[in-house]
C-alpha cells in the first residue's frame, strides 16, 4: 500500500532533519563562517585563475587563524569536511599552477583530519604542494606529518623505493621545527625512524643540547644493537660540539671506547676538568695510562695518574669516616644486638650453633663492617692492649678454613691501603700452618683491590706462591692475584695462570679458581687467548670431574670475558655447544647471562625464561639456575626492566620446580643489590622462613644483598629476629653474613655496580 505523498510531506527525512537541528544549533557567528568557506570552495573551482588565488588565499588564511580548545576539532576544518570529497576532485582536473599547489597544501591540512587510515593523504599532498613553512599550519599538523613520514619510510623501506630524497626535505623542515619548539624528543624520534640521526647535530644549539642529549641517552638503553651505539655516538659529538667533556666521557665509557677516552683529555685545557676526569675513570674501573700529550707538566701528570690508580683511594676514605664521625671500631656484638631479642630465643640459639662455625661468621661481619677503616677489635688490636685480647687469639679461636678466612679478613679491614696492609699481614707468611699462609696471600690481594701500584706488590708477592704443592696456599695465591688486578688484563698474570688450566696434574680446584681469576683479571676484554685456554681445559675434563659442582666456574670464568658484550659472545657460544652434554646447556646459559649482563635485551630475558619453564628429569636441570641468575643480570640496567623481572621471579616461586625456587631469591638479590626495595625485601623475608632450607639460606643471604651498605634499619631489624628463631646453625651462619652485608663499611660502602646516575656500569 502507497504512502500519501501529502503525508509524507509532514514526516521528514530523519536525517535532514538532524542536520537541521545542527545548523539551528551554530551560532551566527559560526554560521556566517560555515556559508563563507562553502563559497570559497565554490570560488575555488571558478575558470578564473585570480578568483581561484583569492578564494584560495582566504581558505589558508581562515585555517591558519583559527585558534581551537586542543580537544576539538578547528571549526573551519569541521566545515570543510563535507567538502573534502569535491576539492580533491577539482585538484585532479587543474593544470599545473601555483593555484594547484596552493590548493595541494589546503588539502594536506584538511586530511589530517579526514583521510583514511594508513592511505598518508596529508604527506601526498605536502609533498605536492608549495615549499613553504610547514610551522605556521600548527603543531598538530607537524606531529601528524611526522607519523605519516615514519609510516611512508617504513613502506619504501620493505618495497624497496631507494628514493627518499623527497622525504628528506621534510624530515629537515620539520627537525628545525620541533628544535626550535622544545620538542627534542619528536625530533629525535622522526630522525630514528628514518635512519638519519647525523642531521640532529646541525639543529642543536645551546639552548637545546643538554635536554637533546638526555633523551638520547635515555633512549639507548631500549633500542636494540647497534641503534644503542650510534644514538650514544650521537650524544657524544653533541657534547663535544658544546665543550661538555665531562659529559662526554661518561658516554665514551658507556661504549667503553679508548679512543674517545683519550680525545676528551687532548681536547680540555683546565687542569681541574682533567682531575674530575681521573676521578671518573677510577671509579669506572678502567685501567688507564696517560701519554705524554695529554697533559703537559709533568708533575701534574703523575698527580693525575694516581688518582687512575686509586692510590689516594684510602686517604679519601677516612677522611669521609672522619668527617661523618664512624671512625669508631664496631664488634659483630655491636651489630648482632643480641640483647634486643627475646632472652629465650637467644640463649637457646647461641648453645645449638658451634663455636667455630660462630667465630667464622664473627669473622666475615667483623671484616665487612670494619672493611678499609683499617682498625677493629678482633685482628688488629695490638698485642699487648689492656684486655690481653690479641689477633693471635682471635685467630687460633679457629680451625682450618676459619683461619684463611681470618687472616685474609684483616685484609679486607686495610682495604686499599696497600703500604699499611703488607706490612701488618706480612707476619702470617712465616707460619708453618698452610691455612694461615692462604689467607695472607688472599689478604694481599684484598688489600691491592682496585689499586694500581708501579711496583706491582701484589704480584711479586703472590707469584712465588702459584706453583706451591698445596692446593689451598695455591688458591689463596690464585684468588689473591684474580682480585688484585681485576680489569687489568695484565699479561704477566696470564703466562702465570694459564699453564694451570692446561696442566693435566692439577687438581679441580686449583683449575675452577684459575679459571675465575684469569675471568675477572680480563673481564670484559673477548681475550681469545684466555677463553681457548679455559674452553680446551673444560674439554679435557672427565666424567667424575664433570659430575664435581667446582667444574661450573669454569663456564663463568669464560663467561666473565664477554661480560656485556653482547654479540661477541656467539663464535665461543657455538663451540660450547660442542661440550658433554653435562656440562653443555649450563655453559651456554651462563655465556648468555654474562654477556648479556647489564644491557637490559628483552628478547634475551625471553629467551632466559623460556628455558626456565621447562619442566625437566633431575640431573638435566643444572642450566636452570644460571638462567634464573641471568634473568635479574640483564635486567638489571633500567627500571622498567627491573619491575618487570621482579614480577617474572614471583611467578617462578609460584609455579617454579624446586630447583629454579632455590634460585629465584638470589636473582632477586642481583637485581636489587644495595637497593631494599620494600617489595622485594617483604618476598626475601617470607621465603626466609620457607620450608625448603636452601631457599631459606639463599633468602637470607638476599636480604643481606639487597641491604648492603645502606645500614636500613627495617631490614636490620627483619635479620635480627631472624636470628632470634634459628634453630639452624646454617642458616644462622647465613642470618650473621646478610647482618655484616647490611651494615658493609658502616654504610660507606655498596656492592652496586651502577654509578654516575644509574647510566655507567663499572666491569
Amino acid at each position: 500500500m502507497a504512502i500519501d505523498p501529502k503525508l509524507n510531506n509532514g514526516l521528514k527525512d530523519p536525517k535532514k532533519k538532524k542536520d537541521e537541528k545542527k545548523e539551528d544549533d551554530l551560532s551566527d557567528e559560526d554560521l556566517a563562517l560555515k556559508e563563507q568557506l562553502e563559497l570559497y570552495v565554490e570560488r575555488v573551482q571558478d575558470s578564473d585563475p585570480g578568483v581561484q588565488k583569492l578564494a584560495l588565499d582566504s581558505m589558508r588564511q581562515e585555517i591558519r587563524t583559527s585558534t581551537s580548545s586542543m580537544t576539538s576539532v578547528p571549526k573551519p576544518l569541521k566545515f570543510l569536511r563535507p567538502h573534502y570529497g569535491t576539492l580533491k576532485s577539482f585538484y585532479e582536473t587543474m593544470g599545473d599552477s601555483d593555484q594547484k599547489k596552493y590548493l595541494a597544501d589546503i588539502l594536506s591540512v584538511l586530511a589530517m583530519t579526514m583521510s583514511e587510515e594508513g592511505e598518508r593523504e596529508s604527506l601526498k599532498y605536502r609533498l605536492l604542494g608549495s615549499e613553504g613553512d610547514i610551522g605556521s599550519w600548527g603543531h598538530e599538523y607537524v606531529r601528524n606529518l611526522t607519523g605519516e613520514i615514519s609510516q611512508e619510510y617504513a613502506h619504501r623501506q620493505q618495497t624497496e623505493e631507494a628514493e627518499i630524497y623527497d622525504l628528506r626535505e621534510l624530515v629537515i623542515q620539520i627537525v628545525a621545527f620541533h628544535m626550535k619548539h622544545n620538542a627534542e624528543p619528536e625530533a629525535v624520534d622522526l630522525l630514528m625512524e628514518v635512519e638519519d640521526l647525523d642531521l640532529l647535530i646541525e639543529h642543536v644549539d645551546v639552548t637545546n643540547h643538554k635536554r637533546t642529549c638526555l633523551y638520547l641517552t635515555s633512549s639507548a638503553r631500549y633500542l636494540s644493537g647497534p641503534d644503542d651505539m650510534l644514538v650514544l655516538d650521537m650524544a657524544h659529538k653533541i657534547y663535544l660540539k658544546f665543550k661538555e667533556y665531562p659529559s662526554a666521557l661518561r658516554i665514551a665509557l658507556a661504549l667503553d671506547n679508548l679512543q674517545y677516552v683519550k680525545e676528551v683529555f687532548l681536547l680540555s685545557d683546565d687542569i681541574l676538568q682533567k682531575k674530575q676526569f681521573c676521578y671518573m675513570i677510577a671509579q669506572h674501573g678502567l685501567d688507564f695510562v696517560l701519554e705524554e700529550d695529554m697533559v703537559s707538566d709533568d708533575e701534574e701528570m703523575e698527580a693525575l695518574q694516581e688518582i687512575i690508580n686509586n692510590a689516594k683511594l684510602s686517604e679519601g676514605y677516612l677522611n669521609l669516616a672522619r668527617d661523618v664521625e664512624v671512625m669508631e671500631p664496631k664488634s659483630p656484638e655491636d651489630i648482632y644486638k643480641t640483647h634486643l631479642i627475646d632472652g629465650r630465643a637467644s640463649a637457646s640459639g647461641s648453645a645449638n650453633a658451634d663455636s667455630a662455625r660462630q667465630n667464622l661468621a664473627s669473622t666475615y661481619v667483623n671484616a665487612f663492617v670494619n672493611a678499609g677503616f683499617g682498625q677493629d677489635k678482633l685482628m688488629t688490636v695490638p698485642l699487648e692492649s689492656s684486655s690481653g685480647a690479641s689477633t693471635g687469639n682471635w685467630l687460633f679461636k679457629n680451625k682450618d678454613h676459619g683461619k684463611t678466612s681470618a687472616v685474609a679478613s684483616h685484609g679486607m679491614i686495610l682495604l686499599w691501603d696497600v703500604d699499611a696492609g703488607l706490612s701488618q699481614i706480612d707476619k702470617y707468611f712465616h707460619s708453618p700452618d698452610n691455612h694461615v699462609t692462604a689467607g695472607a696471600l688472599l689478604g694481599v690481594g684484598i688489600v691491592n683491590c682496585s689499586i694500581n701500584n708501579d711496583c706491582d706488590p701484589a704480584l711479586a708477592l703472590l707469584s712465588d706462591y702459584i706453583d706451591k704443592e698445596d692446593s689451598t696456599v695455591r688458591i689463596g695465591a690464585i684468588m689473591g692475584l684474580g682480585l688484585a688486578y681485576a680489569g687489568s688484563q695484565n699479561e704477566q698474570i696470564r703466562d702465570k695462570l694459564t699453564p694451570i688450566l692446561g696442566d693435566s696434574g692439577a687438581p679441580l680446584d686449583v683449575i675452577a679458581f684459575a679459571a675465575i681469576s684469569l675471568g675477572l683479571v680480563y673481564v670484559g676484554s673477548c681475550n681469545e687467548e684466555v677463553a681457548q685456554s679455559i674452553i680446551f681445559s673444560l674439554m679435557e675434563r672427565s666424567e667424575s670431574e664433570l659430575n664435581d659442582s667446582l667444574i661450573r666456574f669454569l663456564p663463568l670464568g669464560l663467561g666473565l670475558l664477554y661480560l656485556g658484550k653482547q654479540e661477541s659472545v656467539e663464535a665461543t657460544a657455538e663451540v660450547s655447544k660442542t661440550f658433554n652434554e653435562k656440562i653443555r646447556k649450563y655453559c651456554e646459559m651462563t655465556l648468555l647471562s654474562c654477556a648479556y649482563a647489564g644491557t637490559g635485551n628483552v628478547l634475551k630475558v625471553q629467551d632466559l625464561l623460556g628455558h626456565c619453564t621447562e619442566h625437566l628429569e633431575k640431573g638435566e636441570e643444572i642450566h636452570q639456575g644460571p638462567a634464573v641468575l641471568g634473568i635479574a643480570m640483564i635486567a638489571m640496567a633500567e627500571e622498567l626492566g627491573l619491575e618487570m623481572a621482579i614480577r617474572s621471579l614471583e611467578h617462578m616461586l609460584q609455579y617454579g620446580e624446586q630447583n629454579i625456587r632455590r634460585a629465584v631469591p638470589l636473582a632477586l638479590g642481583l637485581l636489587c643489590i644495595s637497593n631494599p626495595k620494600v617489595n622485594v625485601m617483604d618476598t626475601l623475608s617470607r621465603l626466609s622462613h620457607d620450608t625448603d632450607q636452601e631457599v631459606a639460606m639463599a633468602a637470607t643471604i638476599s636480604l643481606g644483598l639487597i641491604g648492603a651498605g645502606t645500614n636500613n634499619a627495617r631490614l636490620a631489624g627483619m635479620l635480627r629476629n631472624l636470628s632470634g628463631h634459628c634453630k639452624d646453625p646454617d642458616l644462622l651462619f647465613c642470618v650473621r653474613i646478610a647482618q655484616g652485608f647490611v651494615h658493609l663499611g658502616k654504610g660507606l660502602l655498596t656492592l652496586n655496580p651502577y654509578h654516575s646516575e644509574r647510566f655507567l656500569l663499572s666491569p
